[in-house]
């Protein structure tokens, strides 16, 4: 394991850095500070938790 940059919508909001056998995410941008020390299997898995953080957070209209 070793850090990275973890984008969305192709913007940096974060790292995770290796922290005992995981990977814990640091925010670096507001928007994601509710995933902030989480820690994660892997780096898909903290784009999918923010995914699903956006989603809810901006979710699409029922009709268009």
């Amino acid at each position: 394991m070793k850090k990275e940059v973890i984008e969305y919508a192709g913007v940096p909001v974060g790292i995770v850095i290796p922290d005992e056998d995981r990977l814990k995410f640091i925010a670096v941008k507001f928007h994601v500070h509710d995933l902030d020390e989480q820690h994660f299997s892997s780096p898909a898995e903290v784009r999918l938790a923010i995914h699903d953080l956006m989603t809810r957070r901006h979710p699409k209209p029922l009709h268009a």
